[in-house]
Order: C-alpha cells, then sequence, then structure tokens
C-alpha cells in the first residue's frame, strides 16, 4: 500500500510520476502535484535532498490529493525525516543510502509512521561489489542488488514494499526485470530511466515497458521524461490504454488523412485532444478521414465521424449511423456528443454501484 493506494495483486497498474520543481518552493510543487492528478496520476514522488526539503515535505503531503513518495539518497537520515513527514512510501537507492545499519534505522521509521517503501536498483548507481564482480552494470548485478536488499527488508520483518530495477538501456532494462520478475513475487515498479526528451522518451518508454506489461510483468509505472510531469502522465495512461489495461478518458482512433481526407483530419485531431481533456470517463472516439476504414471504425467505438463528400460526414453513435454533419461544426458537435456520452456512462455507473 502507498497510501490508500493499493500496489501488486490484482489492483489496477497504477501511473506514478515526479516532480521537477524545488521541493522548499511548497507552493510551486504542489501546483504541479495538482496539475498532475487533474491529469489521473496516481501517486507523486517528491525528491528530498536536504532538511529544509525534508520540512517542506510535511506541508506538501498535507496539501497533496495523491500519496506522496519520498526520493531518498545519500543520506539516510532525510529517509527518517520523510517518514516522520507523513510520506507514503519511502523510496531508497541500495547502492547509495549507506550501511545495513543505516537501512534498518530507515526501516523503523517506516513501520513507525505506517510507511511503505521502494527498493530502487538503478543500473547507473550498483554498490561498489557488484560493479567488482560484474564488471560493468547488468541485469544480474542489478538483480543480486534488489534482492540482496529485499533480504534486508525481510529480515527486519518489512514486508510493505516493492522494487524497481532500472536502466537507460532499454534491453538492459528489459532483462534485469524479466529475471526479477523471475526471482520474487514482490510488486514491480517499472521504468527505463532518464529515457530523454518527450518524443525519444515516449518511444523509449514505449517499448520498454510496453513489451514487460505485454508479459504480465509490472504493478506500478513512471515514464522518465525531460519534459513536464503531466507529459509522463499522460504517456504512461497512453501505454497502458494502449494494452488495454488502464482505461480513462478519450481514446481517439484516427487516420494519419492522406487525399481522400473529406476534412482537416490532422487539424480536427488537434483540437478534439484539447477540448477533450477534461473527460475521464472511457470513451472511445474515431475520427476518420473517408468511408475506407470510417464506417469500420465506427462500428466499434462510441462516437464517431466519417469524412464525406460536399464538406460533410456521418455521425456515429454507438456503432450506428446517426446523422450527416457539416465539417464547419465538426470540432464543437463532436465535443458536444461525447460529452453526453460520458454523462449517460457515469449516470449508469451510479446505479449500478447504488444496486
Amino acid at each position: 500500500m502507498v497510501g490508500s493506494v493499493p500496489v501488486g495483486g490484482d489492483a489496477p497498474i497504477t501511473v506514478q510520476t515526479m516532480t521537477n520543481t524545488l521541493t522548499t518552493d511548497v507552493s510551486g510543487t504542489i501546483k504541479q502535484i495538482q496539475a498532475c492528478a487533474e491529469a489521473g496520476v496516481d501517486i507523486v514522488r517528491v525528491s528530498v535532498p536536504d532538511e529544509a526539503s525534508s520540512k517542506a515535505l510535511k506541508e506538501i503531503v498535507r496539501e497533496s490529493p495523491v500519496p506522496i513518495v519520498a526520493d531518498i539518497h545519500f543520506h539516510y537520515k532525510r529517509g527518517i525525516e520523510a517518514a516522520e513527514a507523513g510520506a507514503a512510501c519511502l523510496r531508497i537507492n541500495p547502492g547509495n543510502i549507506g550501511s545495513k545499519e543505516r537501512v534498518r534505522e530507515v526501516i523503523k521509521a517506516a513501520k513507525d509512521n505506517s510507511c511503505s517503501m521502494r527498493i530502487g536498483v538503478n543500473a547507473g548507481s550498483l554498490e561498489k561489489h557488484l560493479l567488482d564482480k560484474y564488471g560493468e552494470p547488468c541485469p544480474d548485478a542489478m538483480v543480486e542488488s534488489g534482492l540482496a536488499h529485499i533480504k534486508i527488508l525481510e529480515d527486519n520483518d518489512f514486508l510493505n514494499f516493492k522494487i524497481s530495477v532500472k536502466a537507460s538501456d532499454v534491453f538492459m532494462a528489459a532483462a534485469a526485470y524479466q529475471a526479477l520478475a523471475d526471482a520474487t513475487d514482490a510488486p514491480i515498479h517499472l521504468g527505463v530511466t532518464e529515457a530523454g526528451g518527450l518524443m525519444s522518451g515516449t518511444i523509449k518508454s514505449a517499448i520498454g515497458l510496453g513489451n514487460l506489461l505485454w508479459m504480465g510483468i509490472g504493478d506500478t509505472i513512471r515514464v522518465s521524461l525531460s519534459a513536464d510531469p503531466v507529459e509522463e502522465v499522460k504517456v504512461g495512461y497512453n501505454i497502458l490504454k494502449s494494452l488495454g489495461l488502464r482505461h480513462r478518458g478519450v481514446n481517439i482512433i484516427s487516420c494519419p488523412s492522406c487525399a481522400r481526407q473529406g476534412f482537416d483530419v490532422i487539424k480536427t485531431v488537434e483540437a478534439l485532444e484539447s477540448r477533450l481533456e477534461h473527460i475521464k470517463t472511457p470513451i472511445s472516439l474515431s475520427i476518420i478521414g473517408c468511408v475506407v476504414n470510417g464506417p469500420g471504425e465506427a462500428l466499434m467505438t462510441d462516437v464517431g465521424f466519417t469524412g464525406g463528400g460536399n464538406g460533410s460526414g456521418m455521425v456515429y453513435l454507438a456503432g450506428q449511423q446517426s446523422h450527416k454533419l457539416s465539417n464547419e461544426h465538426l470540432v464543437d458537435h463532436i465535443v458536444e456528443q461525447v460529452e453526453q456520452r460520458a454523462a449517460w456512462l457515469d449516470a449508469e455507473a451510479a446505479l449500478l454501484a447504488k444496486g
């Protein structure tokens, strides 16, 4: 459990991100957390590099709408302070937190404050004895590090933890996670660390995390991008959406467009993505430029539009032809249809919940 959020077992795969503000900038950090929460994040990690950040963390935890993970490196005392400040989870890097005795002190603080932990193994900061043994960072070294630290937690009767074995190299990370999944039943936090900018990092993460998730490995994910944390959340959800593992908001199925298009597909999709960001209910929407694939795609979506001739096209609702629509009113009308469909689905879900 990370606060009130379950990780592992039959729980939904959760989406995480990390703030990139100064933690001592409490208002800026809270604002960023709230923006991520609006985008659907389940858990947010906050770096705690110094004592001033530990003090700021207490207020951040109090104001945050989602559980906060304290990111701890080098200074084990920061872990103790973060647990006392109300962090829902401590992320420690075994390679740089210090001796087993110091780790035990952090464990005690976590126990005393009902705080979970994540063992965060990273290829870039492995323990010296493992680098000496293996010669360089590799999957075997990462898994050995992780299992050794699992043993420390278990020997101290601490079981509320998850584990990650991250690398910036997609193949190294994937191999390490596969070996880890074979070696432990502990909940697994997936990530390709330091993946890069928005475009390149999204591609690396989609390949690395997507393959692992497809194999059934992973209980929570963080997409690491040199970009706004909100973008990490969006990419994370889109990876899960593409695999049918989480459904949130509007899933737009759209064509790349060609000379057959009956309207400007690209501009229309850009406008719809922006206008429909507020929808949280899972909705499928097809926006197809012509009748080659449009009617077929619309049969499988909640709302659809297929381009036709003479400046108009066909609107589909619940897979059925509904009415013609002028291209001039396309965006406004489709937004209205999606909002109505979402409201209907929400009302139906509420009735079912009442029994």
